[in-house]
C-alpha cells in the first residue's frame, strides 16, 4: 500500500532517497524498481526494520540494489546536511510529540533543489476515529495530534518551502479503521472486521483496474484516509 505517489518525484539515477519512518519498507521496495537509486530508510522499530530488509533482499524485480535500512531517531537523523534529493516521511508525524524538530531534521539533510514528500491522516475521517474510540489515540504508539489541511502546508512555507501537489490515498481503508473503532481496536474476530480486512487484502493481491479507478477518482477525494503533501524550496 503505497502512498506516494513516486512518479511524480522525477527520480534520476543516482539521487539519493531516504524514506524516515520506512516501516516494514512499503515505500523502499518501490524505490528499488527505479533504476541506480541510493536508497536509505529509518525507523525506530527494529522488528520491522528486519523486515523491511529481507523483503529487498528477496525481491526479484528491484533494479537499484544500493539501499540501507538501520534503527534511528527522526528528531536526530544521522546524516549529514544537504544530502538527500529526496525525503519521503509517510504516516510518522502524527506520531510524534516534537513534529517541529522532526520536520526540521528532514529539512536539514535536504539538497536545496530537493523534493519533501510528507503524509500524515486526513482531518475530517482521523476526527471520527478520535469521536469514536478512545483508544485509537491513547494506546501506546498510537495517533496523538490531527492535522488540519492548512497546518502542515504553512509549516513548510515558513522554512522557504512551495507546495506542488496535494492529493488523498486510500479511502478503502478508512471504513475498515471505523469500524474497528466501534467495536475495538483488537477485536480482530468480529466479522465485519474480517471480511473487510479480506477484503482489502484481496485489493492488495489484485490490484483491480476498476477498484483502482474508483478509489483514486471518486473515493479519494471524498473519504481518503491520508493527504500527501509535496513540496520544493520556492
Amino acid at each position: 500500500m503505497v502512498t506516494v505517489d513516486l512518479h511524480d518525484l522525477n527520480l534520476k539515477p543516482n539521487d539519493v532517497v531516504l524514506d524516515a519512518g520506512c516501516g516494514l519498507g512499503r515505500h523502499l521496495r518501490f524505490l528499488a524498481k527505479y533504476p541506480n537509486l541510493k536508497i536509505f530508510g529509518i525507523d525506530k522499530n527494529t522488528g520491522a526494520l528486519r523486515e523491511a530488509l529481507t523483503s529487498l533482499e528477496n525481491m526479484p524485480d528491484a533494479v537499484s540494489k544500493d539501499y540501507l535500512v538501520s534503527e534511528a531517531d527522526i528528531n536526530r537523523l544521522p546524516f549529514a546536511d544537504i544530502s538527500f534529493d529526496c525525503v519521503i516521511c509517510s504516516e510518522v508525524l502524527e506520531h510524534i510529540p516534537d513534529h517541529e524538530t522532526a520536520v526540521k531534521e528532514l529539512i536539514r539533510i535536504l539538497k536545496p533543489e530537493g523534493t519533501l514528500v510528507l503524509s500524515v491522516p486526513r482531518y475530517y475521517s482521523e476526527k471520527i476515529c478520535w469521536l469514536i474510540s478512545h483508544d485509537y489515540y491513547n494506546s501506546e504508539g498510537g495517533h496523538i495530534r490531527i492535522y488540519r489541511k492548512k497546518e502542515l502546508k504553512e509549516m513548510l512555507m515558513n522554512q522557504g518551502f512551495k507546495c506542488f501537489k496535494i492529493n488523498y490515498k486510500h479511502a478503502l481503508h478508512m471504513p475498515y479503521w471505523w469500524l474497528k473503532c466501534l467495536v475495538g481496536l483488537n477485536n480482530e474476530e468480529n466479522i465485519l472486521v474480517k471480511y473487510y480486512k479480506n477484503f482489502l487484502i484481496w485489493d492488495m493481491m489484485r490490484d483491480h483496474w476498476f477498484i483502482r479507478l474508483l478509489e483514486d477518482y471518486l473515493l479519494n477525494p471524498i473519504m481518503g484516509k491520508s493527504i500527501v503533501y509535496y513540496f520544493r524550496r520556492g
